[in-house]
């Protein structure tokens, strides 16, 4: 499914803290959300989750407008903090429970998905275990396991590689691949620019709250005039020019 965000203004009090921000994430692809710290990009995973209303503009994956229609639009979606979120009195085993009835999912194909990423994960024993019971990295594996079990169309993984071993690192960006391959939609926000370069199909580039640029590495490269440069240079010549006007 396509995510079209469209002249998006928002924040958090009356003051926007973003400004006509308008991008896509196609089906098959993953698209990079990158910036500086406060460019806006948690602000826009706020409000693409439905937990800020926009001042004005659109977001809208496929028909669904998620003002106008906001229960099949959160449907469709699944978000992976990038603080994991679990309730201290549920184990894991009704984690996963939680999940099936909130997205209404068929719950024997469910637990057949859950035990296998589960085990990739290396939680198949733990079925039983309090949040309390976790290491920061476990919980981390427990959104991912929890999000990539359903059936959605659109992923929106925050900052997903902190707390992660390398092991489990490799194992989230195949199932992101899987995730691809099957058609879903998934937008990334992270500041590992060298995981990104490899992996992500494009790029949006925030900054104070606007999108600087939009479009593949090669795109990006192409606008700096320098064919060769790695995102990491790209991103940090971007944001030096910036600090300097």
């Amino acid at each position: 499914m396509t995510l079209k965000v469209t002249d998006l203004v928002g924040g958090y009090s009356q003051i926007p803290v973003l400004h006509k921000v308008s991008f896509t994430v196609e089906p098959g692809e993953l698209v990079g959300l990158i910036g500086l710290n406060g460019a806006g990009k948690s602000t826009t995973i706020n409000h693409l989750i439905g937990l800020l209303r926009p001042f004005s503009g659109t977001i809208i994956l496929n028909d669904h407008d998620l003002q106008n229609d906001p229960v099949a639009y959160k449907q469709q979606i699944a978000y992976v903090p990038e603080t994991p979120i679990l309730y201290d009195e549920l184990t894991l085993r009704e984690h996963i429970e939680v999940t099936i009835k909130a997205y209404q999912l068929d719950h024997d194909a469910a637990w057949q998905r859950a035990t296998a990423l589960l085990k990739t994960f290396r939680l198949d024993n733990k079925l039983d275990w309090f949040p309390a019971d976790f290491s920061k990295g476990m919980k981390q594996k427990v959104m991912i396991v929890c999000a990539f079990m359903t059936d959605a169309q659109l992923f929106i993984v925050d900052e997903p590689f902190y707390g992660l071993d390398p092991l489990a690192v490799q194992d989230l960006l195949q199932l992101i691949e899987q995730k691809k391959q099957a058609g879903a939609s998934i937008l990334m926000s992270t500041h590992v620019l060298d995981t990104a370069e490899k992996y992500c199909d494009r790029f949006v580039l925030l900054n104070d709250g606007r999108v600087k640029f939009t479009g593949t590495l090669d795109e990006m490269r192409q606008a700096n005039d320098d064919p060769n440069a790695s995102l990491n240079e790209i991103y940090l010549n971007i944001a030096a020019g910036d600090r300097h006007e």
